[in-house]
């Protein structure tokens, strides 16, 4: 991919030409489908564990193809940098989450296996095998490749034994001024037991000499690197090689000064380590009367979780790594020896320190069509469905039909879900200005979204200050769906508008994750919101949802008949395809859907990121079946469903992905794009990532990514393109 990505000139190998709201038109090869069903052949048993991948190694392999991209020379420098970082913080939930609940599992004696047949210690076993050959190349990455290619351009981390005298002098007065103050040397003794140390934080073990002021004999202590600093210092311009951008890391002035921690004792060594814990968290419903308490007590609990994984410094002495490994009832193979900084993630810092655009992606200025641009926005909606493409056009119209609503003395009320959003956003400003202003405003907020529990939290009581109902949703389901209603007074009556996407209400993210936005005043899709809104709030029987897909109830359900229609058009030697994007497929029903289209001669075109479970290009079970993962600037977040459906195409758009906890244990929406205009575009934005050759990696029958290579054609990157087509020129 080039790094310039926001380069006006159409370098995608495509000819994009576009309207307002309109996809770019592409030269795409389409293919022929419906050519190999198979009517009389022997039928296959779909539950056969060989037919399936293990989920949580085809989690761990979609990590590695985030690693691969450290590599690409395509990416700019500090870019590259990011993704080798990203690996890390990606490792460190897969530790926290996924092998956390593997060993769980195993402590349990539950032998339980996903439909790929494999006992939990033997995915244990692999997933050890996979991470420490993993981590071993990421720090080989880091050392020989990205840091020694940085430095040539001007950008250095100095290590201990590369300080002038006067970066040593000053690292000196900066840990005397900033560290010692604030850093709580532990040593180990019967009085002083070993310290409970907060799930990932950075740590020495330090091996001691001599007698301290009361007599005892030096042993081991543990100095807990202050979590109020940071991981990366950045060394005075004077104090740098002219032209150079200088940083030293935290842990080397602790380690270069720790004897001045132990006044008058000799420190034989001094180690950095870190320990990952479990950090899921369970509440059950029927013990729970205040889910709000509840999580505030787990949240409190996640830092103290059971030991999952221990890094260490490389050049730790055995006996000391065998101490800390009896501290935290961990395993040999649940050892990480690494060759630098235990937290790689707190280096993530350096990207936004460094002025060198050079060096990173070039910046762009999302789009916005021209109907959103001037005048009411609810105008502008009232005329047709508006679809917005993140982030290659621009969040902001959401945030401003939001602020828009709070203002409009004609708007009555407002709800909206909240999953990840963050209690300081511009969309929970709007809601607070509303309720403030007397309007009914209802937010049904997901406490249980992993990793932001303590912010939804904050949002939830910073909206109930302000007036508004907060609902915490269904205690059994976590309420997943992207959705917004507004009821405005026109003309003496009420209209109404909604809002639905595939990804949450965070302008942050909306800058980094591809999803889709439709704002539309359709009567039937507005009914719809409102009456998934009313179940979310009250009590009753399921209500009669007629043209969204609705999970837990509808969505699962239908989008088998979808598949199998596909199918029955095939078998009937009509064309037949199907087009899934998402983040993941892991769903077995779903999965055998898929393989008896496949057998039945309907042509499957998957664009999964993440986890897929289903294996293509198996003799027949999944020939007519192609799976790709796109990895790129952006992180692929939309869910499209496409079906030809004889001719009389359908495009969906969803919240879910194709998992089991989001067909079953979670409230989704999936909205159809009644526009067929906007249907049109979004078929051809995924028949932009099937020609893909820059950033698509295919999945093979034995579970291995081949990245596709343009090879003599030219060049398509699908973001790249979308990027050009629908990004403000500058």
């Amino acid at each position: 991919m080039d790094s310039q990505a926001s380069d006006t000139s159409p370098k995608q190998g495509v000819d994009p030409v576009v309207t307002e709201n309109e996809a770019p038109s592409l030269r795409v090869n389409r293919t022929p489908t419906g050519v190999q069903a198979r009517d009389n052949q022997a039928e296959t048993d779909l539950d056969d564990p060989q037919l399936y991948f293990n989920r949580e190694l085809s989690h761990l392999q979609f990590n590695i193809r985030v690693l691969e991209q450290a590599l690409d020379e395509a990416h700019p420098l500090l870019n590259r940098l990011m993704f080798l970082l990203i690996f890390s913080s990606n490792m460190d939930e897969f530790f926290e989450i996924r092998v956390a609940g593997l060993k769980h599992q195993i402590a349990l004696g539950d032998d339980t296996t996903g439909a790929d047949g494999r006992l939990p210690k033997a995915v244990l076993s692999e997933i050890s095998r996979i991470a420490h050959e993993q981590i071993t190349r990421q720090y080989q990455i880091l050392n020989d490749t990205l840091l020694p290619q940085l430095e040539a351009l001007g950008l250095r981390f100095r290590r201990r034994n590369q300080w002038t005298e006067a970066q040593k002098s000053w690292v000196r007065a900066f840990f005397n001024d900033e560290i010692m103050p604030v850093i709580s040397p532990i040593g180990l003794d019967p009085s002083h037991p070993f310290p409970r140390l907060v799930n990932k934080s950075l740590n020495f073990i330090v091996e001691l000499e001599g007698k301290d002021a009361f007599g005892r004999a030096g042993g081991m202590a543990i100095l807990p690197a202050p979590r109020s600093l940071p991981r990366l210092i950045a060394l005075p311009k004077e104090l740098s090689e002219d032209g150079f951008s200088e940083y030293v890391f935290l842990s080397s002035m602790i380690h270069a000064h720790a004897e001045e921690l132990f006044p008058g004792m000799r420190v034989r060594g001094c180690y950095q380590f870190r320990l990952t814990r479990n950090a899921d968290m369970t509440v059950d419903p029927e013990e729970v009367s205040d889910l709000a308490s509840a999580l505030r007590g787990e949240l409190l609990a996640r830092r103290y979780g059971s030991g999952v994984r221990l890094e260490v410094a490389n050049n730790c002495p055995d006996d000391l790594i065998d101490f800390l490994l009896r501290q935290f009832s961990l395993e040999a193979e649940d050892l990480y020896r690494v060759e630098g900084p235990v937290n790689l993630t707190r280096m993530m810092a350096v990207l936004g320190d460094v002025d060198r655009p050079e060096l990173l992606y070039r910046p762009f200025i999302p789009g916005i069509p021209k109907a959103l641009r001037s005048g009411s926005l609810f105008d502008a909606i009232r005329k047709s469905d508006l679809l917005l493409h993140h982030p290659f056009q621009s969040f902001s119209p959401v945030e401003d039909l939001l602020s828009e609503a709070a203002r409009d003395p004609d708007v009555l009320a407002i709800k909206q879900t909240l999953y990840r959003t963050g209690a300081d956003s511009p969309i929970v400003s709007a809601l607070v200005d509303a309720a403030s202003q007397g309007k009914e405003v209802t937010v049904v907020i997901e406490l249980r979204a992993r990793f932001d529990e303590a912010d939804n939290l904050q949002l939830a009581s910073r909206l109930q200050e302000a007036g508004a109902i907060v609902i915490y949703g269904v205690m059994a389901y976590k309420t997943h769906a992207k959705m917004l209603h507004i009821v405005r007074r026109e003309k003496g009556a009420l209209r109404h508008y909604a809002h639905l996407g595939t990804g949450n209400y965070h302008s942050k993210t909306a800058k980094l994750y591809t999803d889709y936005s439709l704002f539309t005043a359709n009567e039937a899709l507005c009914a719809d919101v409102h009456r998934v809104f009313q179940q979310l709030s009250g009590m009753g029987r399921a209500r009669r949802i007629d043209t969204l897909l609705h999970a837990p109830f509808t969505l699962h359900e239908r989008l088998t008949e979808m598949i199998e229609r596909e199918a029955q058009n095939a078998r009937k030697g009509k064309r037949a395809h199907i087009i899934i994007k998402c983040n993941s497929l892991t769903e077995p029903r779903l999965i055998k859907s898929l393989y008896r289209a496949s057998q039945a001669g309907v042509e499957c075109d998957l664009i999964i990121r993440g986890m897929c479970c289903l294996k293509p290009g198996l003799k027949g079970v999944s020939d007519n079946i192609r799976v790709r993962s796109i990895i790129g600037r952006f992180l692929e977040h939309t869910r499209v469903f496409h079906f030809h459906n004889d001719g009389k195409p359908e495009i969906w758009c969803s919240s879910a992905d194709f998992m089991s906890r989001n067909m079953f244990h979670r409230v989704e929406t999936c909205f159809p794009l009644l526009d067929k205009k906007l249907a049109t575009r979004v078929r051809k934005d995924l028949e932009t990532y099937l020609v893909d050759n820059c950033q698509s990696w295919l999945l093979q029958p034995d579970g291995r990514y081949c990245k596709q290579d343009a090879g003599d054609s030219a060049p398509i990157s699908a973001q790249e393109t979308l990027l050009y087509a629908y990004a403000t020129k500058s």
